[in-house]
C-alpha cells in the first residue's frame, strides 16, 4: 500500500501512526554501507583503519575512489526494488559521523556528506519505503566496541563534553537537512550506547531531543536502550513523539550457542523472557516497541552440518518474528547485505572482490579475528587458557561492564578485536596493491545487486511476515 507522502509518521500512545492510522514498520538495516563493519565487508579492524590502510597502499586518491564506488554500487534502485518486493516498508540506514565531519576539522560540514545518503533516501521513497537515519558511530565512540568505528576499548563520548557537543551539532545539520522529508520516518540519534554510569545517556537524550526539536519539531526520534540496546532499567518518563528501541539478538543464532535450537518449551520461554526484559520499559509506559536489530548468522557449506544448523537458526528467526508480531513491535532485521554471514543478499563467490579476498577471509575465519558470528573452535586452545588465567588472577572481570560480556568477550575484544584485527588490516589492504581505477571499480561493483545472490530461505521468511498486516 502506498502511503501519503505529505504527512509525518507520529507516535500515538503505543503505536506509530500516519494521520492517526496505526502502522508497523517492517524492514531491514542497511549496515556495512555508510558505516562499514568488518565481518560484513571482508576486512578487519575498524572502518577508519581499513580506509587508512588502503590509502597507505593505493594512495589517498585511489583509496577514496574505491570507497566511493563501493558506496555507489552497494545500494542502487535495484536494491530498493528488491526490498519493496519483499514487502518491507522501512530501511534503517547506519551512518558514520566521519562522512560529515573530520576529527581534525570538527563542526565543518563536508560538502559531499549528504550525497550518498540523499540518494538512498530518495531511492527508497520512490519504492514506498520509509528510512530511519541511524547514527551508528559518534565522535569519541558512544560504545566500547568496534561497530562504533572505535579504535579503543573506551566509550570516550561520555567523558568529554566536546564529543557530545559535536554530536548535537551534527544532528542539527541532519535534522535541518531532512526536516521537510516525510519519507524519513525519523532519527535514531545513537546506536547501542554503553554508559557505564547509567545516567549520562538519559541526560543526553533530553539534550538531543530539545536540540533536534528546535530545528525539526515533526520527526520521530528512535531511542536505543543502554548497554548495546537492551537495558532500560534507568529510563523513567518517555519523551514525546519518541519510539524506544531494543536489540534482540538470540544466543541461539550464533556459533557460540550453548545448544542447538530445537523449539523446546524451555528455549521458547527463554526467548519470551529476554524480549520482555528488553521491552519492559515500553510495555510499562505504553509506548511503541521497535526491535531495531535482530537476526541469526548462518553457516556455509564448508561448515560442519551446515544445513541442519541453518534450519535451526531459521526456526529461531521465525520465533522472534512471532514474538514481535504478538507484541505489536516494529522491526529492522540486521542486515540487508554482507559477504554471506547473515545478510538477505550477498556478492556471488565468483565476483572479483570475493575472489581476490578469499584467502584473507579464510584466514581471518581460521584465527577468529572478527568479533561477530565467530567460531572460536580453531583458537580455543590458545584463548581458553588465557581466559582461565584471567579468571584466576582477576575474577572481577567476569562482572565488569557491560555485564553480558563476561571474561571471554573482554579477551576477544582486547586481543583479537583490537590487537590482532588492527594488524591484519594492513594485510587486507595489501591485496589491492598496484590496481588502477578500472580494476578498483570492478571490485566495488561486486556489491551491485546484479552481482549478488539472495539467501532465498531468509528472503522467503521475511517476505511472508512483511507482507502480513502492517496497518
Amino acid at each position: 500500500m502506498v502511503v501519503d507522502t505529505n504527512a509525518y509518521l507520529q507516535v500515538t500512545g503505543s503505536q506509530i501512526t500516519l494521520d492517526g492510522r496505526p502502522i508497523l514498520l517492517k524492514g531491514a538495516s542497511l549496515g556495512g554501507w555508510m558505516l562499514m563493519e568488518n565481518f560484513m565487508g571482508g576486512f578487519t579492524g575498524q572502518e577508519n583503519q581499513a580506509r587508512s590502510a588502503l590509502a597507505g597502499v593505493l594512495g589517498p586518491e585511489k583509496a577514496a575512489y574505491f570507497f566511493d564506488r563501493w558506496l555507489e554500487h552497494y545500494f542502487t534502485d535495484g536494491d530498493a526494488a528488491l526490498l519493496a518486493k519483499i514487502g518491507f516498508n522501512c530501511v534503517r540506514i547506519a551512518v558514520n559521523y566521519r562522512h560529515f565531519e573530520d576529527d581534525l576539522e570538527p563542526r565543518v560540514l563536508k560538502p559531499d556528506g549528504f550525497r550518498h545518503l540523499d540518494r538512498v533516501v530518495d531511492l527508497c521513497a520512490r519504492h514506498g519505503i520509509y528510512t530511519v537515519i541511524d547514527l551508528h558511530a559518534l565522535p569519541g565512540g558512544q560504545n566500547i566496541d568496534w561497530h562504533s568505528d572505535n579504535n579503543t576499548n573506551q566509550a570516550l563520548f561520555w567523558d568529554h563534553k566536546d564529543f557530545q557537543d559535536r554530536a548535537v551539532w551534527l544532528w542539527e545539520q541532519l535534522a535541518t537537512h531532512y526536516r521537510d522529508n516525510t519519507w524519513v520516518a525519523g532519527y535514531n540519534p545513537m546506536n547501542e550506547p554503553t554508559d557505564a554510569q547509567h545516567t549520562r545517556l538519559q541526560a543526553f537524550y533530553l539534550r538531543i531531543e530539545k536540540a533536534i526539536r528546535a530545528v525539526d519539531p515533526d520527526h520521530i526520534l528512535f531511542l536505543d536502550g543502554n548497554s548495546f540496546g537492551y537495558d532500560f532499567s534507568a529510563f523513567k518518563t518517555p519523551l514525546p513523539n519518541c519510539v524506544y528501541s531494543c536489540h534482540d539478538y538470540s544466543v541461539y543464532g550464533f556459533p557460540s550457542a550453548p545448544e542447538r535450537y530445537t523449539g523446546t518449551d524451555e528455549q521458547i520461554a527463554y526467548h519470551e523472557r529476554t524480549f520482555q526484559r528488553k521491552a519492559d520499559f515500553m510495555l510499562a509506559t505504553g509506548t511503541p516497541i521497535w526491535n531495531s536489530e535482530f537476526g541469526p548468522t548462518y553457516a556455509i557449506p564448508a561448515d560442519k552440518d551446515w544445513e541442519a544448523v541453518n534450519a535451526a537458526r531459521y526456526d529461531v528467526l521465525r520465533l522472534q518474528l512471532d514474538i514481535n508480531r504478538r507484541h505489536g513491535a516494529s522491526y529492522s532485521l540486521w542486515t540487508y547485505k554482507d559477504i554471506g554471514v547473515m545478510g538477505l543478499v550477498y556478492p556471488d563467490a565468483g565476483t572479483p572482490l570475493l575472489r581476490l579476498l578469499a584467502p584473507f577471509i579464510a584466514k581471518k575465519k581460521a584465527v577468529s579475528a572478527d568479533g561477530w558470528g565467530f567460531d572460536e573452535t580453531p583458537v580455543k586452545h590458545v584463548f581458553g587458557p588465557l581466559e582461565e588465567w584471567f579468571a584466576q588472577v582477576s575474577p572481577g572481570l567476569e562482572k565488569a561492564y557491560p555485564p553480558t560480556w563476561k571474561i571471554k568477550k573482554h579477551v576477544l575484544r582486547q586481543v583479537r578485536g583490537l590487537l590482532l584485527s588492527e594488524q591484519l588490516a594492513s594485510e587486507w589492504a595489501s591485496y589491492f596493491a598496484g590496481m588502477d581505477e578500472d580494476e578498483l571499480d570492478q571490485l566495488a561493483r561486486s556489491w551491485h545487486i546484479d552481482n549478488c545472490v539472495q539467501r532465498e530461505k531468509l528472503v522467503a521468511i521475511m517476505s511472508e511476515d512483511a507482507l502480513s498486516t502492517k496497518w
